[in-house]
């Protein structure tokens, strides 16, 4: 492979371990290391920073290893956004993974395969890993275009990222506007996103990701996801930042892609595939009540 790889880790020596030895099998020329220090109320978090940072101490073939650490602990948002930036003003394009999401092989494939396909469209902004339909298979295609920038394993271009403003600045403008509105075109998901962004605009979510989000429909940017899932996220449970219970989402199986990519014929969005996640994501609750609502009911007519 050609493209460089940046993995985020912090304090799970196991799981990074994991995902080194997936980056280790692709060998890329170019790895950029960005963890986060251990919190000094924490005990025994120091060490276990050290042992995750000793793991990827291990790179036996031939490749350029550049390191950001931070020297204090700076929380999921500012290191994921600070580190980001970073690997972007090192490379115009690059692969990311974080220490709980563990790749496929063919992970890397459809990244350097999608990074050079798209490099200069900038109707694409970004290309996912994940796939999240649950073993439905829109069509024959090797992937499909979405609204949805999942970032489980992920990989973009500088010139996306550029745009990527991590206090959304724009968004009181924008939501006043009605910008959300003639995006989406639905009432249940312009109440949800104007919820989530008002959060992250007031400093009420520690996240990096729904910016990113905002960054690519604010240039129109539609994201590539695959057929099959890629990555699995490893990372649930008591030491999780965010995904402490396990859901739906956890461990999902990884699946191959096809030995040779099969393009979409035309760039149109899957709204099917966007409709699915919408619901799986609470992104429409009123729709999701009233489906479950609907199976129920024949449910207890016996039909």
């Amino acid at each position: 492979m050609t493209t460089a790889v940046a993995l985020f880790l912090f304090k799970r020596p196991e799981e990074t371990a994991r995902v080194f030895a997936e980056i280790a099998r692709a060998r890329p020329p170019v790895l950029l290391l960005i963890a986060d220090a251990p919190r000094p109320d924490r005990p025994g978090e120091a060490e276990l920073c050290a042992q995750a940072r000793a793991v990827v101490e291990q790179v036996d073939w031939p490749c350029t290893v550049k390191r950001n650490y931070a020297e204090h602990n700076l929380g999921c948002q500012r290191r994921l956004h600070s580190g980001l930036d970073w690997v972007f003003s090192e490379c115009g394009q690059a692969i990311v993974l974080e220490d709980d999401c563990l790749p496929h092989p063919d992970f890397f494939r459809f990244c350097e395969a999608m990074l050079s396909r798209y490099r200069d469209d900038t109707r694409i902004g970004h290309i996912g890993g994940s796939n999240l339909q649950f073993g439905r298979r829109r069509g024959p295609e090797s992937y499909y275009y979405s609204r949805y920038n999942h970032v489980w394993g992920w990989a973009s271009w500088r010139r996306a990222w550029a745009q990527y403003d991590v206090s959304l600045r724009q968004w009181p403008a924008l939501r006043d506007g009605g910008w959300l509105r003639d995006l989406l075109g639905d009432t249940e998901l312009v109440l949800s996103w104007t919820r989530i962004f008002d959060d992250v605009h007031a400093g009420k979510v520690d996240t990096w990701d729904y910016q990113w989000t905002y960054c690519c429909w604010t240039q129109n940017q539609l994201a590539v996801l695959p057929a099959v899932n890629l990555i699995s996220n490893i990372g649930y449970g008591a030491g999780a930042t965010h995904t402490q219970t396990a859901g739906p989402y956890a461990e999902l199986p990884l699946q191959a892609l096809d030995a040779e990519l099969l393009h979409p014929r035309w760039m149109i969005r899957d709204d099917q595939a966007d409709q699915y996640t919408e619901r799986m994501h609470g992104y429409r609750p009123r729709t999701w009540r009233k489906a479950w609502s609907r199976r129920l009911r024949r449910w207890l007519r016996g039909g």
